[in-house]
Formats: C-alpha cells, structure tokens, sequence
C-alpha cells in the first residue's frame, strides 16, 4: 500500500507530505482547489509522461517520491533486479522521480537510477487509477472485451493466445518473404547469384581483410620505419664513441674500480651488467628488423589496388569495406535459401500450419473461458447497477465468434455489453440505450467489481461519482468502503454521502495571496471533518442544523 506521497513543487503544490493509511481515504475540496494534483503527481512518480508543465512557476525543477509497503511477492521482483532498499525495512519501496523546468526527467527506484519503462512495470502492480472519464473509454468493443478477460479466472489463457498468435504472424511473415510472387522471387534470385558471384572474387573473410589492411600500412611506412631504426640503433651503438651502450661500458668500467670499496655497490653493478645486456639484445634485433624492412614499391602497389577495388565493391553494395564479410555471408545465406525455396517453403508451411493449430486451441480455451464468465459477471453487474439506482435494469455480455481464417491477436470472439436501462425493454449495445448518467454508473459498477478481483494493492478513484446523488450516492460512498477493506482505496469525491463514509479524510484547499497561490492538503481532525461535510452539505453559510446532519451522516 502508499504509505508516504511527497509533493515539491508540483503545479501549484509548493511542499506537501502526506502519510496515508489502510482502508477508504477520502479527498474533498472546493473546485479548482487542486484535488486532482495528487492524482497527477502519483502518477507522474508511477511513469506517466511529464513535461516542464508541471513544474511550479518560478522553480527550477519539481519533485515526487512515495513509499509503498510492499507484498512478498513484489519483494522479490525488486530482489530480482537488485533494487532492494538495505538502510530501510524490507518491504518499504521508496520511489523518487525529477522533472527539471526543462522537461528533462529522472527517476529513482531505492536510490537507484533507473528507466521510465521500470516504473511503468512497478507502477502497474502497485496502483491502479480510475478516472472519472472512464465511462466514455466503456463505449468500445476492445475495452467491454477487456473487462471480461480481466475477470477470468485464467489470466494466462488471453496471454497464451497472444503468444500463440506473435508464433503464428512471424512464421506468416517469414514465408511471405521468402515467397512474393514468382516473377519477383525470380528477379530476386538472378539478382542475388550476380551479387555472390561478383562477391566470391575476392577473399571475404575478417582474418584476410585485417591482414591486407596491416601489410598495406606496413609497406606504405617501409622507408619510415627503416630511417627510425637507423636513427636508434645510432644512438645505441655509434662508432663515434658517443652511443649508449659507449656510455654504459665506460660507466660499468669506472664502478668496477671502487666496488671493493664498498660491498653496497655490487648490487648496483649488477643493475648495470644487466643494461648492458640489455642493450646489446635490442641492438642486435633492431639489425636484424632492418635488415629485413621490404622497400618493394610493386607489392605496395598491388596492395593499394586490392584495396581500392574492395574499398569500390563496398561503397557498390552501400556497406563499409571491413562488413563485406558479413554482408557476403547474408547474401550467401538469402541465396541458399531461395535456390531451396520449395523445400524451405513447404518447412515454413509446415510449421506455420502447426502454430495455427496451437493458436486455434488456445482461442478455443479462451472462448470458453468467456462463455463461463460472461454470464455470471452481467449478473453481478446487474445487481451493482440495482443498487446504483437502476432497478429493473439489465446488462448481457455477449460472445460471438468472429471470422477464424484468420488469427487476431485477442481471440476469435466479439465481446459486447448490452444494456436495458428500464424494465421490460430488451437489451441494446452501450451507446445505444444508456444515458451519460446511467453510463456513468455501470462505469462504476464494473470499475468496483473489477477492482475487487484485481490483485494491485491501491485503488484511487477520481471523481467517479460525477453525475449522481441522494441515495445512491451514499450507495457509491458504502461500496467503496467495503472495498476499503480489501484493499487501499483513495477517494476523490464533491458528494457528502461519499465523504461520510471514509476511514481517513484529506482536505484540499486553495490559498492565494498577494505574490503567489498555492494548494495545501491536510488531515481532518474529527471536528475538522464535521465542518467539511457541512460544507458540502450546505455551501457558503453552514448552521447549526447543517453541522448537525453532518455528525447524522457520519454517525457520530
């Protein structure tokens, strides 16, 4: 669950931290107090797209971190990628993200840089927000399918046909490929032979282009290298008396003489000896190399001409000199292949027909596993939609088989909700029958429902009780208590009925001043709280009697 949200200098936010707890969590406040800014900078610190928008006029950056408890099983999704926090208890997870007026944006995960894509990932399993336009997203065929998937009870059974179909579309493409039409697979073949063919010509293979390059850059410096080691073997052993190895015999000459003197000079006489040594090795295989330096301007010249020619065929196929290897290779490959085209296709084939086979069993299991659902979830939604303020009205989720020549990535079936909004008129498709309220409330239904069968610990609901009231809000309000206590449950509501029933209280307030405007949040004490659901209640003058249906409603 969120144990700690900390806000720095987002939009009109200037420091706010905010300890939250089990159970519901209700948000009030005035319109345009800024209730919504806690739901934008928890999702910004779960990976959603942040800009230098949302950063606090005036400030060089803004800053979000929050800090889950976490469950054993995304403990070790942590200990998986080595992102475990050491100096705090295990099951804290403290999450920290950047965002610089600039637009740039970096983010921490236990004090550890990481990518966006990994809070995305963390994000998902910890919070799962509901926004209060949700209803509108209902409208769509993928997404009503997508709420009936989500409430199987085999997860991996969509999962296994998505698989099933990626086997099957890749060994689609490969075939495709491979094939085109005969009079292009037959250009393509020519095409190829004349490449390979040009290609064979020369020696293609990392170990003799490597060679050519070095003998080539040894040849054109053959005069330098032969004036260096002239130079050196100069200074190491001239006739003029003034070489090195002169030097270091008259040295060792001059030490000998008073070595008996002093026993500590051995050892340093010795050093000498060894220079010597030294030097006269180096001198002889420096004769040696010289000896052996080739001055040939013909092979240097052979050399340059392989080059060119290779560096012409290179820059002829749009590669670089030294991926001609690899490129020959590829050709070689292309070319193997589709002079084997009919037995590489009938392999292709093959497979492709036993993916479908796969593919068509696991869209079969799927199929099933929406049959056995689909009745019992409209039931349960049906009965939400009663309490909701809708009785007598009726939803039916409907699965029918779609065209199965060919495979889709979420099955063979159509899924769509239809709905009665009244008593005795048959079911019809969403945006047929159901009002924006009434939408909005089997919106709720499903989001409630849903919710209780996900396993993410943090539900947040933005203002989804848009569009209703009276009983029914006090309905909406009892039912995401009851969700409370199953899971953690964030609130943000304008209906006192909804209010009442939270196990903790927030309240948003805007206060503006002559030089700047910003939101505090705070935790209502119990008097607090009475006046704030007054508030709601009765607006600018609250009584006596407003205060006092305020305690009614939340049973003090």
């Amino acid at each position: 669950m969120l144990h700690r949200l900390q806000i720095e200098n987002i939009a009109i936010v200037e420091r706010q931290t905010l300890h939250l707890t089990q159970g519901l969590t209700v948000i009030t406040g005035e319109t345009g107090a800024g209730k919504s800014i806690l739901i934008d900078a928890l999702s910004v610190v779960l990976g959603a797209r942040a800009d230098s928008g949302v950063v606090r006029q005036g400030c060089e950056q803004a800053q979000v971190s929050a800090v889950f408890r976490l469950s054993e099983s995304m403990i070790n999704w942590l200990r998986e990628r080595d992102l475990t926090l050491e100096e705090a208890e295990e099951d804290d997870c403290v999450i920290r993200r950047v965002i610089t007026a600039k637009g740039r944006s970096r983010c921490y995960l236990n004090d550890r840089p990481v990518s966006l894509q990994t809070l995305k990932e963390l994000g998902e399993q910890l919070v799962d927000i509901h926004g209060q336009h949700a209803h509108q997203s209902l409208l769509k065929l993928d997404v009503q399918r997508d709420i009936l998937d989500a409430m199987a009870t085999d997860p991996n059974c969509r999962a296994q046909v998505t698989r099933m179909y990626q086997e099957w579309r890749e060994l689609n493409q490969a075939l495709t490929t491979l094939g085109g039409e005969a009079r292009d697979r037959d250009a393509r073949l020519a095409l190829l032979r004349y490449q390979v063919q040009e290609l064979e010509q020369f020696e293609l293979t990392d170990t003799a282009l490597k060679e050519l390059s070095e003998e080539h850059k040894l040849c054109a410096n053959s005069q330098r290298l032969l004036d260096n080691v002239q130079r050196v073997l100069s200074y190491l052993d001239a006739e003029d008396g003034t070489s090195i190895i002169t030097t270091l015999n008259q040295a060792n000459r001059e030490l000998a003489e008073v070595c008996h003197f002093d026993p500590r000079l051995n050892q340093l006489k010795q050093q000498l000896d060894s220079l010597l040594i030294q030097a006269d090795d180096l001198t002889s295989e420096l004769r040696h190399y010289s000896h052996h330096v080739d001055l040939d301007p013909n092979r240097l010249s052979i050399l340059e001409e392989k080059l060119s020619d290779l560096q012409d065929l290179a820059r002829k196929h749009r590669v670089n000199m030294m991926e001609l290897p690899d490129y020959f290779t590829r050709l070689s490959e292309q070319l193997k292949e589709l002079e084997h085209y009919e037995q590489r296709a009938a392999e292709l084939e093959q497979q492709q027909q036993a993916a479908l086979i796969r593919y068509q069993k696991a869209a079969e299991a799927l199929r099933q596993e929406r049959l056995n659902h689909a009745v019992p979830l409209a039931q349960q939604i049906t009965e939400t939609m009663s309490q909701l303020g809708m009785p007598g009205g009726q939803l039916r989720i409907e699965v029918e088989p779609l065209n199965q020549s060919i495979p889709s990535v979420s099955g063979w079936d159509r899924v769509e909700f239809l709905v009665s909004a009244n008593p005795g008129q048959s079911p019809k498709p969403l945006h047929k029958v159901a009002s924006g309220g009434e939408l909005s409330r089997i919106s709720l239904a499903i989001q409630v429902m849903t919710a209780q069968r996900s396993g993410v610990p943090t539900l947040i609901f933005d203002e989804v009780d848009v569009g209703i009231g009276g009983g029914v809000a006090e309905i909406v309000g009892k039912l995401l208590r009851q969700l409370g206590r199953q899971r953690q449950v964030l609130c943000i509501t304008h209906l006192p009925q909804v209010a009442c029933q939270g196990d903790s209280h927030l309240q948003v307030r805007k206060i503006m001043t002559e030089q700047q405007t910003h939101t505090c949040i705070q935790t209502l004490t119990p008097t607090q709280r009475v006046e704030e659901i007054a508030r709601m209640l009765g607006g600018i003058d609250i009584t006596a009697q407003t205060l006092a249906h305020a305690e009614e409603m939340l049973g003090w």
